[in-house]
């Protein structure tokens, strides 16, 4: 058995800064997932057209900003624009698209973990883990706890081990396919990051035997998340920063 390294982050961290309650990955998410009390925070990044990192789940703008088309094949400057906040309601209409770089410094400054799930344009699976990875090294420099890098794209942990092999990374699972666990071990991770119901006692044990954390998304129920506790998982990426409480477990 392979003794896992230290493990400096929170059991809760809020889904794209605060679940449901704001509009997901944007500077008004982390503020109000801080106000539920969570201190570690996921979001997803990826490259604009003229290589800034941003903030967005999809490939496309059309779900989440009054934007449209391929997120990544768009300028910063054009993306910098958009409203992101008026898709989710009334009280959040304006709020901008926020660069990987600002979020950062709020998380830095107010001590708050983040995972970082590389969500890269197609084709820029590599590019994409690399800029990441090179941001966080520069902007974490001297932290006492570094960003956990994620992605289901073993490429973009490939780009990111290659950048910065001394970030943590995560290989994140919504299936368990054929040579996930020597894969993982591969890119150097240590963590496995499953849709919650993969996790049973054999697949648990068996990341933690190659000294891997076991660690869960998105879990919004409380039958779900306490199955969670009770198997010995390290983690939960929940929605419901309303329910669950960052202090328990």
């Amino acid at each position: 058995m392979t003794t896992p390294a230290p493990w400096p982050y929170p059991f809760w961290i809020a889904h794209r800064g605060a679940g449901k309650l704001a509009p997901e990955n944007t500077l008004a998410a982390f503020r109000r997932g801080a106000a539920q009390g969570y201190r570690m925070f996921e979001c997803d990044a990826k490259l604009s057209a003229d290589g800034v990192l941003f903030l967005l789940h999809d490939d496309t703008l059309d779900r989440t900003t009054n934007g449209q088309g391929i997120a990544g094949n768009q300028a910063w400057g054009a993306l910098a624009q958009l409203d992101a906040g008026s898709w989710h309601s009334r009280a959040y209409a304006g709020e901008p698209l926020p660069t990987l770089e600002r979020i950062a410094r709020f998380c830095l400054r107010n001590l708050y973990g983040l995972d970082i799930e590389i969500k890269p344009t197609p084709n820029l699976e590599g590019a994409t883990g690399q800029a990441v990875a090179t941001l966080a090294a520069r902007l974490w420099q001297g932290a006492a706890v570094p960003p956990l890098l994620t992605s289901f794209k073993p490429e973009s942990l490939a780009g990111a081990q290659q950048a910065a092999p001394h970030l943590p990374r995560g290989l994140l699972l919504d299936t368990l396919w054929d040579g996930w666990l020597e894969r993982a071990r591969q890119l150097g991770c240590v963590a496995i990051v499953c849709n919650h119901a993969l996790w049973d006692a054999a697949t648990v044990a068996q990341a933690k035997a190659a000294g891997l954390r076991a660690l869960s998304y998105t879990v919004n129920d409380e039958w779900a998340a306490q199955r969670l506790i009770d198997l010995g998982t390290d983690g939960v990426v929940t929605d419901r920063v309303d329910l669950f409480s960052p202090a328990a477990r």
